[in-house]
């Protein structure tokens, strides 16, 4: 039988599966298909829906075993390689980005994604509600691309993008991207956006006649890729995360100095 840990969190109630997320087992979304798939219950009873709300004084269990305490927020840049899925399991057997990384790592949780062939800086956290809050586009963080494509760039329809674009019946955001150079059938680009939805600078290219290439995210909002290498990951201090997410949201992040890490 499980312990009677209570869970780790405040008298406010709260979602479980924002509580499940800031213990640091699984982003919230992962924690509603835990809930979905009958593996979290609350005192004893197996939970059916997300739409439950506890307290300090619920005892939440996750495949019988009593979730752990909330761990202090931390954060880390990695630089992702190509050919990496950026998930905890893949149906198809790709390698992911998670296998890869170093033991010395707690479990984390992507903020946002790059997808397979997609490369650069990816933030990873021990907090899914943190990771939650940074991914949303009210945030206001610009992610910064440097893309390569195939084909002549019209310079004009670059410049247009900034109002926004709608492909195959989805509206994107403004987009602000500029020719850094033209070399026969290749172009290099810088590509600033807010909201960042799935496989977007792809789709939008493709809409313009061009073919990305290669594709390299250099920032998530103050965050840089800077001289990570390859595979290594870099933690963020505590004292960069309070000036950066405030002193409320960090107010437990760890003081730790970020030295890389090489992935092997």
């Amino acid at each position: 039988m499980a312990a009677k840990t209570k869970t780790p969190v405040t008298q406010k109630p709260e979602r479980v599966a924002k509580v499940m997320a800031r213990a640091g087992l699984c982003s919230r979304r992962e924690a509603e298909r835990w809930i979905a798939a009958g593996r979290v219950a609350v005192d004893g009873k197996t939970l059916s829906t997300p739409a439950v709300v506890v307290t300090q004084d619920n005892i939440v269990t996750v495949d019988g075993e009593p979730i752990p305490p909330a761990a202090p927020m931390r954060l880390w840049r990695y630089h992702k390689p190509p050919g990496l899925v950026t998930s905890h399991g893949d149906p198809q057997g790709r390698p992911t980005v998670f296998e890869k990384l170093t033991e010395t790592l707690p479990r984390v949780v992507s903020v946002g994604r790059l997808d397979l062939n997609s490369e650069g800086l990816l933030l990873l956290t021990n907090d899914g509600g943190l990771a939650r809050r940074l991914e949303l586009p009210a945030t206001g963080w610009t992610r910064r691309y440097r893309v390569r494509v195939h084909g002549i760039v019209d310079e004009k329809k670059l410049k247009g993008l900034e109002n926004g674009v709608t492909v195959s019946g989805i509206k994107y955001g403004p987009i602000r991207a500029q020719l850094d150079k033209q070399s026969r059938a290749n172009a290099w680009l810088t590509v600033s956006l807010e909201e960042g939805r799935n496989r977007e600078i792809r789709k939008v290219m493709e809409h313009m006649g061009l073919e990305v290439n290669r594709l390299i995210r250099l920032a998530y909002g103050p965050f840089q890729l800077g001289n990570l290498k390859r595979g290594q990951t870099s933690e963020i201090t505590g004292k960069v995360l309070r000036e950066q997410l405030g002193e409320q949201e960090a107010r437990t992040a760890g003081g730790r100095t970020g030295k890389n890490r090489g992935e092997g």
